[in-house]
């Protein structure tokens, strides 16, 4: 049951982001042509790739739940395999056999691409020493720091990009932003005290090399969110 719980929480998160994803970038780019759902289906595989191989199944031991909620039900609602088989039968039954194509080849093989990509980044940042700096008793989990930097990145970039591209308002955009980066905050920190907890480092023996990593997570990942921001302005 709390399995099931979970999987409908991430799913609610999932779905909820899709739809703002793929709803500012069709007001961005028109519905000429899938725009939208390519979107979300790359996005998606490129985090599925990232979070299997260096937060799940390799680095940090979640539990049941914790895996069922990110990988089913966030991933799994994120990205949307029927919405792309419509907007691909549609473009088919409007005679536009070229753009179905292009959009079943896109959606195929870019997705697949980015997952591996995904999987690579992940298996390259945890390749030495498992991501973790050890020197004279401090813990340093410089791999998790990075994907939580790669993260805000993104995050301020497509929340900027989608934000300037769409007629958006002022409440609405900040709620969103608002909401995304405590979401983000919350989890990303969640992940490193887990990270410290699940390999046996303590709270109280290894509390400064905790305290140094949220207060890293936090400094870097605002920085990174700030760059995104700039980036998507730019675009």
């Amino acid at each position: 049951m709390n399995q099931i719980i979970a999987v409908a929480l991430g799913g609610a998160f999932g779905s909820v982001f899709r739809f703002l994803i793929s709803t500012g970038v069709y007001q961005w780019m028109g519905r000429g042509f899938p725009y939208g759902t390519l979107t979300v289906n790359v996005i998606g595989s490129f985090l599925i790739g990232l979070m299997t191989e260096a937060l799940l199944l390799q680095r940090v031991a979640l539990s049941v739940e914790y895996r069922s909620a990110i990988l089913i039900g966030l991933f799994g609602s994120l990205t949307t395999f029927s919405t792309f088989s419509l907007d691909t039968l549609y473009l088919i039954e409007q005679g536009q056999l070229s753009k179905a194509s292009v959009n079943i080849i896109l959606n195929v093989v870019i997705c697949v691409l980015v997952v591996w990509i995904g999987l690579v980044v992940g298996r390259a940042l945890f390749s030495h020493s498992g991501g973790t700096i050890r020197w004279m008793g401090w813990v340093y989990p410089y791999a998790l720091l990075a994907v939580n930097l790669l993260g805000a990145f993104l995050i301020g970039g497509f929340s900027s990009l989608l934000i300037s591209k769409t007629q958006i308002s002022i409440e609405h955009s900040a709620a969103i932003s608002i909401i995304l980066v405590g979401v983000f905050f919350t989890l990303s920190c969640l992940y490193l005290v887990l990270y410290f907890i699940e390999h046996g480092y303590a709270i109280e023996t290894h509390l400064k090399s905790i305290s140094v990593a949220l207060i890293s997570n936090v400094v870097v990942c605002s920085f990174a969110l700030w760059l995104g921001v700039l980036v998507g302005k730019q675009i």
